[in-house]
């Protein structure tokens, strides 16, 4: 018997012995197991504290070693996300593991064992340019995976700004709004400024060389001066549906 069974049969024993109670065995358990497989510690408890399944972040894992994870996952959890995963690691899991699915524009391997209850609202995911469509797939697969409707608005940047002002009904019923820019990423402000809804800010590395590979976009987006935005990480399409999918 594991650690993990032990730790689980003590907390029972103690609930029978009336030595812990439901509030406390339920805060000993929501934190306790995961799966040691040496390179990597797999937290299967994640959904129970987070109310959102366990994230693989694919890059720079090799092949075995993501086989490995999603083996054990597949057998434990009712769903799985890899982001940032190519079609090449996709190709050696899905022979493996058929049930899975890919989308290639957000890069992302997923697998659910039954689609969760559809949210009422929706969150518009937009990006300045065609170039920010990938991250901005990521985003919207995210929040798809997670039981989200989505409404894209693709290549309606400020260098065309009445793209996006032709959109302001859809902005204004949206529960929140992603904007996915590179170059120097002025769109947040735009829409910050036109609505009363929260905004989440992706820069994206999709530039010319003063863009520091999206360096240029992120400074802006945190400088920006309408309020209501938050700003995530460069080319984190998957953390700005995380974060919509708890506002929605």
């Amino acid at each position: 018997m594991n650690f993990y069974h032990k730790s689980i049969q003590g907390v029972i024993k103690g609930i029978r012995a009336k030595k812990i109670s439901n509030a406390d065995a339920f805060k000993k358990l929501k934190d306790l197991p995961y799966l040691n497989l040496g390179f990597a510690r797999l937290d299967t408890h994640r959904s129970i504290r987070r109310d959102f399944p366990e994230v693989i972040y694919a890059k720079g894992k090799s092949a075995p070693q993501l086989e490995k994870i999603v083996a054990r996952f597949l057998h434990k959890l009712p769903s799985l996300i890899l982001t940032k995963a190519d079609e090449k690691i996709f190709a050696y899991l899905g022979v493996r593991h058929p049930q899975l699915k890919y989308n290639g524009a957000a890069k992302i391997i997923y697998f659910n064992k039954k689609r969760p209850p559809l949210k009422k609202g929706f969150v518009a995911v937009i990006t300045a340019g065609t170039s920010d469509i990938p991250v901005a797939e990521e985003a919207a697969v995210t929040l798809d995976i997670t039981g989200n409707r989505v409404k894209r608005i693709y290549d309606a940047g400020v260098a065309g700004i009445h793209r996006i002002l032709d959109k302001r009904s859809v902005l204004n019923k949206s529960r929140a709004i992603i904007i996915v820019a590179g170059m120097e990423g002025a769109l947040a402000s735009v829409v910050a400024g036109l609505v009363n809804k929260p905004v989440i800010a992706v820069p994206t590395s999709v530039g010319y060389g003063a863009n520091f590979k999206g360096l240029a976009a992120l400074l802006t987006m945190l400088n920006c001066c309408a309020p209501g935005v938050v700003v995530v990480n460069i080319d984190n399409g998957f953390g700005a549906g995380y974060f919509a999918n708890m506002v929605n």
